[in-house]
């Protein structure tokens, strides 16, 4: 699971320049009334003081006398000037200090105040977002299609974003589902000649004049013909699988591994295959019809495409690591480039690009096997082995 690195918000971002760009504002207000209070104090004729001047009695005693309450500056003493500076001073401190204060505490409100706005106006793209994430999130190739976003409000940008999403997911929706009806209509249809030519093959070869020949032509039909249905099934599976699981029961693939692989014990015998199983307690949720299948061809696949000298090795485990379950699948074989792993994956690709009527397989096991487990909520992965062969893996949602 790639951890995403963390990254402001767009919400953050609007709240920090609207905070900004209100702190900046309050220092240049603030520094203008500095500048304003200091010209009209520098520029004022007259001081108004509020004080006693000391005169000397003939008896050598202080006495007081008041002063005029306006008077002219030049005719001010020294010591009512420094009481005026001293007090032009401790008001323009004042000044700063309690502004500083208030726009701090008015910046921080405001600050708070954007935050709020700004979450507010941004819930229609948290809404668009999160459906987004949703639609993708979604098991099956075409999980979550079907959801909207169905944004009201004003006819604004936001709205016409969010009603080209809900359109582009409509299309994508009956796109899936038309394909989905083609590949079922298409392999009904198709099983109805097949079955038909089977019953006919059979029929010939069983006749009491059949000769020698129309017995070996009827068995090599056959062969083909099994081989078309095993098609036609996979492309049902295939077609069905990639739906999300309407009903889930608990299933432990430990169960599934132990069946499969005394399912695949004759065949890997025949083709002188080592099956080895370590099955532990790996529970999870889903069709264990389609798990079965996910776990069949793998191992199938594993049996088919190893080393035909009598030495090949398959080694079937299913797990449980923390949250999660996984069955792996370890077999022998030719060496498989990286480059060639994911094309594997991809419906009738054959490793080396075998196409033939006689190929091995119908080239759908893992095709199967990987839209399965999405259809699960899980993934299947593969790596090729140093030694040859590959190594699949299946990580599966554990049962909580």
């Amino acid at each position: 699971m790639r951890i995403r690195k963390p990254r402001p918000t767009l919400r953050l971002r609007l709240t920090l320049v609207y905070g900004v760009m209100f702190f900046i504002a309050g220092l240049l207000l603030l520094g203008v009334t500095y500048m304003l209070f200091q010209e009209q104090v520098a520029n004022n004729k007259y001081l108004i003081t509020m004080g006693q001047k000391p005169t000397p009695e003939s008896d050598g005693e202080e006495s007081t006398a008041a002063l005029d309450t306006e008077v002219k500056q030049e005719d001010i003493p020294d010591w009512a000037l420094q009481g005026g500076r001293e007090l032009r001073q401790a008001a323009a401190t004042s000044l700063l200090t309690y502004g500083s204060v208030s726009l701090l505490v008015v910046g921080g409100a405001a600050a708070g105040f954007g935050w709020l706005v700004s979450g507010r106006m941004l819930a229609p793209l948290r809404q668009v977002t999160e459906t987004a994430h949703r639609i993708a999130g979604a098991p099956g190739a075409d999980g979550g299609l079907h959801e909207r976003i169905a944004l009201t409000g004003p006819d604004d940008e936001v709205k016409e974003l969010a009603d080209s999403f809900d359109s582009m997911v409509e299309r994508l929706d009956r796109s899936f589902a038309g394909q989905r009806r083609f590949v079922a209509n298409a392999s009904h249809e198709l099983r109805t000649p097949l079955t038909l030519n089977r019953a006919l093959v059979e029929l010939a070869m069983h006749r009491e004049s059949a000769s020698a020949d129309v017995k070996r032509l009827g068995t090599d039909l056959l062969a083909i013909n099994a081989r078309h249905e095993k098609l036609i099934a996979g492309l049902l599976l295939l077609a069905r699988s990639e739906h999300e699981l309407a009903e889930r029961a608990s299933v432990d693939l430990a169960d599934i591994v132990s069946q499969v692989v005394a399912q695949q014990s004759g065949h890997a015998e025949t083709a002188g295959v080592t099956i080895t199983e370590k099955a532990e307690a790996a529970p999870t949720t889903g069709d264990a019809m389609l798990l079965e299948r996910l776990v069949h061809n793998l191992v199938e696949n594993a049996v088919r495409y190893n080393l035909d000298d009598g030495t090949g090795r398959v080694l079937v485990e299913s797990r449980t690591v923390a949250d999660r379950v996984e069955v792996v699948v370890v077999n022998a074989g030719p060496d498989i480039a990286s480059y060639d792993v994911p094309a594997l994956f991809e419906p009738f690709r054959r490793l080396g690009g075998d196409r033939v009527v006689t190929a091995k397989g119908a080239g759908l096991g893992l095709s199967i096997a990987r839209s399965v487990a999405r259809a699960h909520r899980g993934e299947v992965t593969a790596s090729p082995n140093p030694d040859g062969g590959l190594t699949v893996t299946v990580n599966l949602p554990r049962e909580s």
